[in-house]
């Protein structure tokens, strides 16, 4: 059977007036049909860039340097730009962080509904506007009819992300992904949104990537996880097999410093140092600096992403046998 998105050895680079700097380094993953993938690591760890890349939104000076992204049986780093914009936004979604820098606030969101939907359904405008209310009851926002009049400004942080998943649905999408949705809003909020995206998901039979930070959100939402540091993926697999045995030091730094894993009144893990800069890289496996376990091979050879167990898990650490 067909992945609904195939991503293969993909490569990112930055060309800058002193050189090329790599902030995706050859991750392959796949994703089928209402699956729901998460991508964890701290800030820097190529998490955003991956989300950009699949809808081709890289911003110049990146580019796509390497590797094959294909979703549905199209490749689409290869299409022209007016191809991938019929795929963009209408097979593809994406719902991004800060809902007031995705909304216009000038604009109504019924004028911003109804222009998405002109935009990429031959329907009338009369039909656009059933089709915004429609999906305005599908994320639960009470009295759409009076809320579709509204400018963002009226509406609370956790109303203008539910309407922000709206607009990501107008299109019924056959893929969301979700560049750390819930990051601007409160833990209750937080949980609703990320239940919203779960019942969607199912009653959709959309896919979602998920990318954030938080491997507690994953473990809740997500069927499948990739943890990338540096540019690369250093685990992934299921996601309660990750969750609940975590295999590589970073991962396992992750999941320490995740509140309520630990005892109450105890001080939160960090994990040693910073993500380091493109600039400076580390040799042999990136992580090593940071990592309680490394040995001087670390120091001089990348480890290779290969097959720990029965299940799938991949893990690129030389210390993990």
């Amino acid at each position: 059977m067909r992945h609904l998105l195939e991503v293969k050895d993909l490569e990112v680079k930055f060309a800058l007036w002193f050189g090329e700097l790599t902030a995706i380094d050859g991750i392959s993953f796949t994703l089928d049909r209402g699956e729901r993938l998460g991508i964890v690591g701290e800030s820097g760890a190529g998490k955003s860039v991956t989300g950009f890349a699949i809808i081709n939104l890289i911003s110049k000076p990146g580019y796509i340097s390497a590797g094959q992204i294909l979703f549905e049986g199209q490749e689409l780093n290869r299409l022209p730009e007016d191809e991938m914009r019929s795929i963009r936004g209408n097979r593809i979604s994406m719902i991004f962080q800060d809902p007031m820098m995705t909304l216009n606030p000038v604009l109504t969101i019924g004028t911003q509904m109804i222009e998405t939907v002109l935009a990429h359904e031959n329907v009338s405008k009369s039909e656009a506007v059933d089709i915004a209310l429609d999906k305005l009851k599908k994320v639960h926002i009470p009295s759409p009819e009076k809320r579709i009049h509204q400018y963002p400004h009226e509406c609370s942080g956790g109303m203008r992300q539910r309407i922000v998943v709206a607009i990501a649905l107008l299109t019924n999408p056959a893929l969301i992904i979700a560049d750390e949705p819930t990051t601007a809003l409160d833990v209750t909020i937080q949980a609703e949104i990320m239940d919203l995206l779960l019942e969607l998901c199912e009653s959709e039979k959309m896919g979602l990537i998920l990318i954030t930070h938080d491997l507690g959100v994953v473990s809740q939402i997500t069927e499948k996880v990739i943890v990338m540091y540096a540019g690369k993926i250093v685990e992934s697999g299921a996601t309660q097999s990750v969750v609940q045995d975590p295999k590589h030091p970073y991962t396992r730094g992750l999941l320490k410093a995740i509140p309520g894993i630990i005892p109450p009144g105890s001080r939160l893990y960090q994990i040693p140092g910073m993500m380091p800069n493109l600039t400076e890289i580390p040799q042999g496996c990136s992580f090593h600096p940071r990592c309680t376990i490394s040995e001087s091979i670390c120091s001089t050879e990348v480890p290779a992403l290969i097959s720990k167990d029965q299940h799938h898990r991949m893990v690129a650490c030389h210390m993990v046998k």
